[in-house]
């Protein structure tokens, strides 16, 4: 008989059977809050009517349309509605399966329309686990211990992780940038540099929010030596961090924009956004794909787009976020083993520490299994697992966040 892979490790031991905006039902009938979302991905909950409307009448039409071979509505009209929200000027799509393939995508862009070899990445980044993506991950050794020798032409600089460092975040993000140009003095000349690439949250590598001077000193920097600003919004867009974009935070204007998770619901779609005229200096046949841009995902993602526009979900997100994250300050302030809560809008964190400071991933794990066990899902993060992350769908309202905190709390305690 056929398993699964024994290094799939579940993080509960939930066999889910339903899912309904904001809570899924094991086969036992339990109910969950989960506020995992499938990673940030089920941003308008789980089985939105709507989206679900959306994907049976399209799969009842048309499922596949290799994108390369034939054009369908739904591609199209999905390219338009992102227009619409995109940053101004990003106004060329390609469309993928996953964050990884986007990223690889958005790097073979880079490297193509600037004719350098090197991007920059920053300490803590997650981009994915394909051999390109994986390259560029500095979150944990566990996403690339093993499989050398991994691409080259990736430096690392640091990011302005302030509590890790225990410094201020003004002085974590001066150290940042000037280590920055240490790094093109040192180990990439700007001339034979492509790309930044940097999230506008940390997500593996623990829920560090970037700030605005920090991403104002990536773009001035990128603007002086031609070098591309790529933001990696796989985590954060779509809403998750209280305004459409994560960078929306910060003022800052990427070169290229990469996006998935959230963005359809639930099915497997990702895309880069840049500007045509850097779109079009991709060399032939580098961008395609069998399944990239399918007719059911286009058709989930014009509905998510829909249902996030008309419910107001970046609006709940905000206000929802600042109750969750006031509660969750709550909590640290009684508990020793917190040593900080950090975040945007629904995607916060809690670090767990152990007495002299030092990362307590124990801790952290013990929690997560007790909040599992009380009925409230949740997952670890960080380089050393010892992050809790909530993310919660966008849908969830004051009540069902009240009762995370409880179950939190007791968790906790």
């Amino acid at each position: 008989m056929a398993e699964l892979s024994p290094m799939l490790k579940q993080a509960t031991p939930v066999l889910a059977d339903r899912g309904e905006g904001v809570y899924l039902y094991g086969e036992d009938g339990r109910r969950y809050l989960d506020f995992t979302a499938g990673i940030g991905v089920t941003s308008t909950g789980h089985c939105h009517p709507r989206v679900v409307e959306a994907v049976r009448e399209q799969a009842g039409r048309l499922i596949h349309g290799q994108y390369t071979t034939v054009l369908h509505r739904p591609l199209l009209t999905l390219t338009e509605r992102l227009g619409e929200v995109l940053p101004a000027g990003l106004d060329s799509l390609f469309f993928a399966n996953s964050g990884s393939e986007a990223v690889e995508a958005a790097l073979r862009l880079s490297r193509h329309a600037t004719g350098r070899s090197n991007v920059v990445v920053f300490h803590g980044s997650f981009h994915g686990r394909t051999m390109g993506a994986a390259s560029m991950t500095t979150s944990s050794t566990k996403f690339r211990a093993g499989f050398a020798p991994l691409m080259g032409g990736v430096v690392v600089a640091p990011f302005p992780t302030a509590y890790r460092y225990g410094w201020s975040e003004e002085e974590a993000t001066r150290f940042a940038l000037r280590e920055l140009d240490y790094v093109l003095q040192t180990l990439t000349a700007p001339a034979e540099t492509a790309a930044f690439f940097v999230e506008p949250v940390l997500g593996e590598g623990g829920y560090v929010p970037a700030n605005a001077a920090f991403l104002r000193g990536l773009r001035e920097r990128a603007d002086r030596h031609g070098i591309l600003l790529v933001v990696d919004e796989v985590q954060t867009g779509f809403g998750r961090t209280g305004r459409f974009w994560g960078h929306d935070h910060f003022d800052v204007r990427p070169d290229v924009l990469i996006t998935a998770k959230g963005l359809a619901s639930g099915f497997p779609l990702s895309a880069i956004a840049a500007p045509a005229e850097l779109m079009s200096r991709a060399w032939p046949g580098s961008q395609g794909g069998t399944y990239g841009g399918n007719a059911v995902a286009c058709a989930a993602a014009i509905a998510t787009l829909d249902v996030v526009q008309s419910e107001g979900l970046v609006e709940n997100a905000a206000t929802q976020g600042a109750r969750l994250r006031e509660g969750l300050a709550k909590v640290a302030a009684d508990a020793p083993a917190i040593g900080d809560v950090r975040g945007l809008g629904l995607m916060l964190a809690s670090e767990f520490v152990d007495a002299d400071g030092n990362p307590d991933p124990g801790a952290a794990a013990r929690v997560q299994q007790a909040a599992g066990a009380a009925g409230l899902l949740l997952l670890t993060c960080g380089a050393a697992g010892n992050v809790i992350r909530m993310i919660p769908p966008l849908v969830v309202d004051a009540d069902q966040i009240d009762e995370a905190l409880a179950l939190w709390r007791q968790a906790v305690s």
